[in-house]
């Protein structure tokens, strides 16, 4: 969601500043702002809008410094404007940036008030500057404000100040919310998310929940929330500039629904044997864990919920209790916990709050283990499960979420497998699951290789505002992504069904303007999709099938078929899904929407 930048060094770098911000505008944002220590004031300049917006504000030749701190906002407490743009600043003395949310913002607001501090904006976070303010205007330093200032706050925060007595000194803190420093020799850096200062180091430690680290000079310290030293490890980051650079595509959307084939290999790799998956890939006490496993609850938010509903099918397949729950409706009510529960979070970033939220009230609630699937290796999530499996699906930078989607896919079926050969799935069937895993890399390039065709089918919704998809069993969830795809990129009002519901309810929604969406592979459902295809066509509605080539479906008056190649049922979903990402994003491209950055929405959603 929101991305933080910040940076003590020797030279300028408000430069660096707003090159972390560009490597930030993935995470989604709706205006962006910089403030330095500059002479005898702290000069802010913010924008609402793109950062190249607020780059063109710079005077790059006059603006400059050695202190700073910058931020892409995401709006929550008030408008879209530049008053409530970050970062904030308070008596031309303190200035801050803040990923989050402050729950006890408006008694914090009252207290300040009554002391005479006024407020320009209609933000949460414009309470915490005036009080890191109020306690240094009592004799404490900027650490000492800074620890007492966030004694008081209640909600998530991630916080970078600076201050105009103390240049040189930058003070970072977090509390669910992530942030990162960045170290090299004689400089330090603040930064939401690894991305934002690739540019200038790999090196970097992850801040815990509760810690504060004092920056001064380029010398780090950090404290825990105890106020007590600690020491953080200083880890090598793998990321590299030119992986989240866009290359010869027109989108980052579009490399990285091209990329899937080497993302699922990457995940595979190490993980599965000639015949058989490897458990310890799923951490060091996996086989005494899954060994008393009787059931899993898996809880996700958007696309990672979509990957769980299809997971679920396989889970089942071979024995295992499963049940899946969006993780906000998860947190919101009690549960009957089954003994011996394997609570399975999965996140792209790692730090979507809400699922962090329900994995900390499913552990309340006497879920006895926990694993997440991940893509991002020092998440929260990652530090607050028992077990872990990274993904390795590279950088994500659209918001959008593709190539995560189809790595999720592969690890839940690799742990689906693990845990069913424990109940009713056999060696031969798992050999036989492996080998259909191994050759996924091919079949996604296959499937890939049907663009240009689904490039020209996407010229028939130019003019359409709505669009309905149909799915069933393990292909529901598919067509959900599907829709999920098409709305968020797009715009078009998208809605999925179970293709069997359709006589109930949703069939009143078809006529010669609506398009609908099959998803229609080779298996024991086909003749009963097709049945649902023919109630669509009897109603005149205009109908676009993915369908196997081996389903002796084809093109007809009223029906437009996409043959995809033939594949195994089980992993079928990992392929189908790619020619919908495909559609979505041409028809986004025809449309003219901001693909890589729809409005209102965000990558990283760290706020409840």
């Amino acid at each position: 969601m929101c991305g933080i930048v910040g940076a003590v060094s020797k030279s300028n770098i408000v430069p660096m500043l707003i090159d972390g911000l560009k490597r930030l505008e993935y995470r989604g944002y709706d205006s962006a702002g910089v403030a330095i220590v500059r002479d005898n004031e702290i000069e802010r300049k913010v924008n609402v809008g793109r950062v190249a917006d607020l780059e063109a504000d710079i005077d790059f030749d006059r603006f400059k410094a050695s202190t700073g701190i910058a931020h892409t906002r995401w709006a929550t407490h008030g408008g879209v404007t530049r008053d409530n743009a970050h970062p904030h600043i308070s008596q031309n003395n303190v200035a801050v940036v803040h990923n989050g949310i402050i729950e006890n913002h408006h008694e914090l607001r009252e207290e300040l008030m009554s002391k005479g501090y006024s407020f320009y904006s209609q933000t949460d976070t414009e309470v915490i500057v005036n009080k890191v303010d109020d306690f240094i205007n009592h004799g404490d330093d900027l650490l000492a404000a800074v620890q007492k200032t966030i004694k008081l706050l209640k909600g998530a925060y991630a916080l970078g100040v600076i201050c105009l007595s103390e240049p040189g000194r930058m003070i970072g803190a977090r509390s669910r919310s992530p942030l990162l420093v960045g170290v090299k020799p004689g400089e330090a850096y603040l930064g939401s998310d690894m991305s934002a200062l690739i540019a200038v180091t790999n090196k970097f430690m992850v801040l815990e929940d509760g810690d504060i680290v004092d920056i001064n000079q380029g010398q780090v310290t950090i404290y825990n929330n105890q106020d007590q030293l600690v020491e953080r490890d200083v880890k090598t980051s793998s990321l590299s500039a030119n992986a989240i650079e866009l290359g010869d595509y027109h989108h980052y959307m579009q490399k990285e629904i091209f990329e899937p084939g080497q993302a699922i290999a990457d995940t595979l790799e190490g993980r599965i044997s000639a015949n058989s998956v490897l458990e310890q890939s799923f951490g060091h006490d996996a086989a005494e864990i899954f060994d008393r496993v009787e059931a899993v609850q898996i809880i996700a938010c958007g696309t990672s919920f979509y990957s769980g509903l299809v997971a679920r099918n396989w889970f089942e397949k071979f024995g295992v209790r499963c049940d899946v729950e969006i993780a906000t409706e998860f947190s919101s009510r009690a549960h009957v916990v089954p003994a011996n529960a394997l609570v399975l979070t999965i996140s792209q970033s790692g730090e979507t709050i809400d699922t962090l939220t329900a994995l900390d009230k499913a552990k309340q609630q006497g879920y006895r283990y926990s694993l997440t699937i991940c893509n991002a290796a020092e998440s929260s999530l990652v530090r607050a499960s028992d077990l872990v499996f990274m993904t390795h699906a590279g950088p994500e930078i659209g918001v959008a979420s593709t190539k995560a989607f189809t790595t999720q896919l592969a690890a839940l079926l690799l742990l689906a497998i693990v845990l069913g050969r424990r109940k009713l799935l056999d060696q031969t069937t798992e050999a036989e699951l492996v080998n259909e895993l191994r050759s996924l890399p091919g079949k996604v390039e296959q499937a890939l290789s049907q663009d240009k065709e689904i490039q020209k089918l996407a010229t028939r919704f130019v003019d359409k505002n709505h669009a309905l998809f149909l799915g069933r069993g393990l292909h529901f969830p598919i067509a959900l992504e599907g829709a999920l795809k098409l709305k968020e990129i797009s715009y078009i009002h998208a809605e999925a069904y179970p293709a069997g519901e359709l006589k109930h309810g949703p069939l009143a929604l078809v006529d010669s303007q609506m398009p609908v969406i099959a998803v229609a592979p080779n298996n024991d459902l086909l003749e009963k999709i097709k049945s649902n295809i023919q109630e669509v066509r009897a109603r005149g509605g205009q109908l676009i099938v993915f369908a196997d080539q081996e389903s002796g479906m084809d093109a007809d008056a009223g029906i437009e078929v996409i043959k995809v190649a033939p594949v195994d049922d089980t992993i079928s979903p990992i392929i189908y899904v790619i020619p919908l990402q495909l559609l979505a994003y041409h028809v986004a491209v025809i449309k003219g929407t901001d693909i890589d950055k729809p409005r209102n929405l965000a990558k990283s959603v760290t706020v409840e």
